[in-house]
């Protein structure tokens, strides 16, 4: 649970579209003091941008624990002979940050983990008893981008959720598979986000098969073509032409959609465990190579692509589960002590439901404190005016709907606990 003042908050508003910013979600966390640029593609999360970041990875947590994954947490700094025994040191490319230490031993800041947990595995486990196991992590990447761009989308630096599974059985493979896509399914719908799923190219992390999750906006740098009558999307170069029938719910005509990509799975085989020795006794007391999964989601990027979704000329508006504060307590007039009274009556009892708000308490105009919140997307508004409160009433206005409801001081937060709890 998280609450503050607002007049002690760390959240540094502008009216004008930053010059560095290309699209609007860059845009929008750039002015609503969620990020502040440090280097080309590299960002501090200032606390409503941390926030943000902490609540996509706490349901990430929570969807991943629930599937039966375990969670650990590897090193940055990798040793280059992990990455030479796949051979990757030398194809990778110079995307790959390539560091020396004080002895010349060479390492790399990890773009992804496939090799540290490969050989965490071939040391930890053995029998095939042992398996399947699955591990995560969310953890700080790092890629040398020719042209970091578009905030949070093409950094240098960023956080990722990433995990690896091992098996003895292509089929048991397949079962993990359908977990996690079951699994990113959960996640990306708690999220309240408009989402599909591709089949995909799996790139340089290799592998025979893989899909990406796409969210649906149109700004996304893919263009897909999807069902509008269901889940069904793929990717337009591999597929039939806009117009044609769904062939999965033989519904309405695909049509073309733009997508930005949060989430990828993977189906890698052995190639990484049969390069590393990776192996385990089966039946038998034979060795096998493991065969493997992996799985990855961006989780400032999947922040910012909520954005490019959900959003309006005044600003963002998050979804509430992704939001920093669920509502805003707002008196028009901070120097009428009737209304911060009231105002500091709704905040503590708030405190008391652990609910997430914000009670703005700037002496600012009540048009720039309005502006304010929102640009930075609260769900909520709980405004204190002079006129409801001779009626013994508050408003309470929803950021996505537009809508308000006058209702009466002594039920505002049981109000406002059911349209959180209600949404969320």
């Amino acid at each position: 649970m998280w609450a503050m003042r607002m007049s002690r908050l760390l959240v540094p508003t502008l009216r004008e579209d930053p010059s560095e910013a290309e699209i609007i979600s860059h845009k929008l966390l750039l002015r609503g003091g969620f990020i502040r640029k440090v280097a080309a593609g590299i960002y501090t999360f200032l606390p409503l941008g941390f926030k943000v970041l902490q609540n996509v990875a706490r349901v990430i947590r929570e969807e991943m624990n629930r599937s039966g994954a375990q969670e650990i947490f590897m090193p940055v700094l990798i040793p280059s002979e992990l990455w030479q025994e796949t051979g990757r040191w030398d194809i990778y490319g110079k995307e790959l940050f390539r560091v020396t230490d004080r002895h010349e031993r060479l390492f790399c800041l990890g773009p992804t983990h496939e090799e540290v947990i490969t050989d965490l595995v071939r040391t930890s486990l053995r029998s095939y008893k042992q398996l399947p196991i699955n591990l995560y992590q969310i953890q700080t990447k790092f890629r040398d981008e020719i042209r970091p761009r578009f905030g949070l989308m093409r950094g240098r630096e960023f956080m990722m959720k990433d995990a690896y599974s091992f098996h003895t059985s292509e089929e048991d493979l397949d079962r993990e598979y359908r977990e996690m896509h079951e699994t990113y399914c959960c996640i990306f719908t708690r999220l309240g986000l408009d989402f599909r799923v591709v089949e995909a190219d799996p790139g340089l992390i290799g592998g025979n098969f893989s899909q990406e999750f796409m969210l649906l906006a149109d700004s996304g740098e893919e263009e897909i073509l999807a069902c509008p009558q269901c889940q069904f999307a793929v990717n337009w170069k591999s597929f039939a032409n806009e117009g044609e029938s769904c062939p999965k719910c033989q519904g309405g005509a695909l049509i073309k959609k733009r997508g930005i990509e949060v989430g990828h799975i993977f189906k890698l085989g052995t190639k990484y465990s049969e390069k590393m020795k990776c192996v385990y006794l089966d039946e038998n007391n034979q060795e096998k190579s493991m065969i493997m999964g992996c799985y990855g989601i961006g989780v400032g990027r999947t922040a910012q692509a909520a954005i490019e979704q959900k959003h309006d000329e005044n600003g963002i508006i998050w979804p509430l589960p992704l939001a920093p504060f669920k509502a805003a307590i707002l008196p028009v007039d901070c120097a009428d002590k009737e209304q911060m009274a009231v105002a500091e009556k709704i905040y503590q009892s708030a405190l008391g439901n652990n609910l997430e708000v914000v009670l703005d308490d700037r002496p600012d105009r009540v048009g720039t404190r309005l502006k304010d919140i929102d640009l930075i997307g609260i769900p909520f508004k709980v405004i204190i005016g002079p006129r409801g409160l001779k009626e013994g009433k508050v408003e309470i206005k929803g950021r996505a709907s537009g809508k308000t409801d006058l209702v009466p001081i002594l039920d505002c937060n049981d109000i406002l606990s059911k349209l959180i709890s209600g949404q969320s």
